[in-house]
């Protein structure tokens, strides 16, 4: 007998009997069962109840819900409470009554998000202010815990002013008001800026009653955009437009004004409702046209800088606040149509002539072309009548091509001034634009700034040479440069040009002559005056042959005549006979059917 159950004795008045009928003391084993269970709590799947802690250790905390078993809980669910022990009381949610193993299994996390969500469902319903606390950043704004739930908190919603530094919210506490709840996504939104919004309201309403145009107050820079500053009067915004910064240029405002900057603003206009404001800050300090030099007028040197290039023009300013207009005409004496931006670039330093001056107006035109002396007023002594000079092929026209011998002096080439012997249709197939081309001056324009120029009149006429050359009836040997529908380019020597029509290009095989063949051609026609001569090759070979054929025929004619006489004198001395008539008659006959 073991120490452990050498003192045990059994009860003396123990029922046995009873015991193993399983009643006691007239009680059945049924009744017995029902008085058990009765003492247990009613435990439903899927519902949060309360639960006393009867352990905790590093892994599992045991909770008794007055269940037939206890339930286990992961210890990493507790984590946020580290005070825990035993004997505290906690909520609890049962997921299932009795696992394979026949445990309960409960979740204090799910307990607190039920109840929680509860609470949040209260708040938003109840506009209740909560506690929350910002644990850290997310894309767009903050994570804040809310009664254990993780709700989203926008940027946009953490204060009435832009918040630039989100960081410096990290780890507070704020009051918040929750404003959104997506029920199927279990999302919750908060928002702190809706608590200042309603102590803003009435002192908005206070300052924008009192509003007047002209009115001058402080504010702050809220906003910087490409476009001007918003400006928070005090829970009003107003806007200062990019042109009311300043009086000078601003290409961009954060030149001009800084974030959270107080400054002071006058108020330019208004809508009926106040709900746009019309701020500017120049206006506060005097226009710089008023404090423009009293002696400048027109016809000064003015120095400035470019600010803005346009094809038109370019704006100079000349101290700030106070620009000129340099049109593109007024940048070069030259008449071409260009872009200022050919001659200018913004941040450019100039100088340039006063051309206009409106001091009420508050305009001025200046121009650089006046600062180099104008190439025409000395044009007569530069470009005399019967000089010559290199030129530069600007541009073309039917009648002829358009150079520029220097920047603003242009002149005309007419076609019928470019070759002497050349047929030219359009003045592009001589040359080209930017080529360089040599040129005579042979008329001047002054009042419409024009030249008359030409280029054949460099070189001596060479028509006076050909009149002694190309005489009709003379041949020569060319080359068929172009076939037309009314005949043939012939081109003849030292560059000079024929036309032969197409019955003048009969070869003596009877084929028709070809681009491209040199053959022999004689003038047919020459004139001086209009440029012109007529050639034919079928000309080289027919008048041959009709040559031959007339000295033939003289031939026969003169061996006749010499027959006649040679009969003449042979008959002479005799007497003239019947039969001598018939025989001259026949003669003659004879000849003149020769003749004919």
């Amino acid at each position: 007998m073991s120490e452990l159950t050498k003192n045990v004795k059994p009860l003396d008045d123990f029922n046995w009997e009873e015991y193993e009928n399983g009643s006691q003391a007239g009680v059945s084993k049924e009744e017995q069962d029902k008085a058990y269970n009765e003492t247990l709590n009613k435990v439903v799947e899927h519902q949060v109840t309360e639960g006393k802690v009867i352990s905790v250790d590093k892994k599992e905390v045991i909770v008794n819900i007055g269940y037939k078993s206890d339930g286990i809980i992961s210890a990493s669910e507790f984590r946020y409470n580290p005070d825990l022990k035993v004997g505290d009381m906690v909520e609890v949610y049962v997921e299932n009554q009795e696992d394979k193993k026949g445990q309960l299994i409960l979740s204090h996390k799910k307990a607190r998000q039920s109840k929680s969500w509860e609470r949040v469902n209260a708040a938003l319903e109840s506009e209740e202010i909560v506690q929350g606390y910002i644990k850290c950043r997310t894309k767009g704004g903050m994570i804040v815990d809310v009664f254990g739930i993780e709700a989203f908190l926008p940027g946009s919603q953490i204060d009435v002013h832009p918040i630039r530094d989100y960081d410096q919210f990290v780890g507070k506490t704020m009051e918040f008001k929750i404003v959104k709840i997506n029920q199927e996504y279990k999302n919750v939104v908060v928002s702190h800026k809706a608590l200042i919004e309603a102590e803003l309201e009435a002192q908005k309403k206070e300052i924008i009653s009192k509003l007047e145009k002209g009115q001058i107050l402080e504010g702050t820079v809220k906003n910087i955009t490409t476009y001007g500053v918003f400006i928070d009067l005090g829970g009003v915004d107003g806007l200062i437009h990019i042109t009311d910064l300043s009086w000078g240029r601003v290409d961009d405002p954060h030149k001009v004004v800084e974030l959270d900057q107080k400054i002071n603003v006058v108020i330019i206009d208004f809508d009926d409702e106040k709900k746009r404001i019309a701020l500017g800050l120049k206006q506060l300090t005097p226009h710089p046209w008023d404090s423009l030099d009293a002696e400048l007028k027109v016809g000064d040197k003015i120095k400035g800088t470019v600010v803005v290039i346009a094809d038109y023009g370019a704006f100079v300013e000349v101290q700030p606040g106070v620009e000129g207009l340099i049109h593109v005409s007024e940048m070069s004496w030259s008449q071409h149509l260009r872009s200022a931006q050919d001659f200018l670039k913004v941040g450019d330093e100039v100088e340039a002539v006063i051309l206009t001056l409106d001091r009420d107006e508050r305009k001025m035109s200046l121009g650089l072309k006046q600062l180099k002396e104008d190439p025409w007023e000395a044009i007569e002594t530069k470009y005399p009548v019967g000089s010559k000079h290199t030129a530069k092929v600007r541009n073309f026209t039917n009648f002829g091509v358009f150079v520029e011998l220097e920047e603003g002096v242009d002149g005309l080439i007419h076609i019928s001034d470019l070759s002497w012997t050349k047929k030219i249709k359009h003045p592009a197939e001589f040359t080209q634009a930017g080529a360089a081309i040599d040129v005579m001056v042979l008329d001047i324009d002054k009042e419409n700034r024009r030249l008359s120029l030409g280029h054949k009149q460099l070189e001596d006429n060479p028509w006076n040479e050909f009149e002694g050359k190309y005489t009709v009836g003379s041949i020569h040997t060319g080359v068929i440069t172009e076939l037309l529908e009314k005949g043939a380019v012939v081109s003849l020597e030292k560059g000079v040009e024929g036309f032969a029509t197409p019955k003048h290009l009969v070869k003596q095989d009877g084929t028709q002559a070809q681009q491209g063949e040199e053959l022999e051609f004689k003038v047919i026609e020459f004139n001086k005056d209009s440029k012109r001569i007529i050639l034919s090759h079928s000309r080289t070979f027919e008048d041959v042959q009709r040559e031959e054929k007339r000295a033939a025929r003289k031939q026969q004619q003169h061996a006749k005549k010499e027959k006649d006489d040679s009969v003449k004198i042979d008959n002479q001395p005799a007497a003239t006979t019947l039969g001598d008539i018939d025989v001259l008659a026949q003669l003659k006959a004879q000849m003149e059917g020769e003749k004919k």
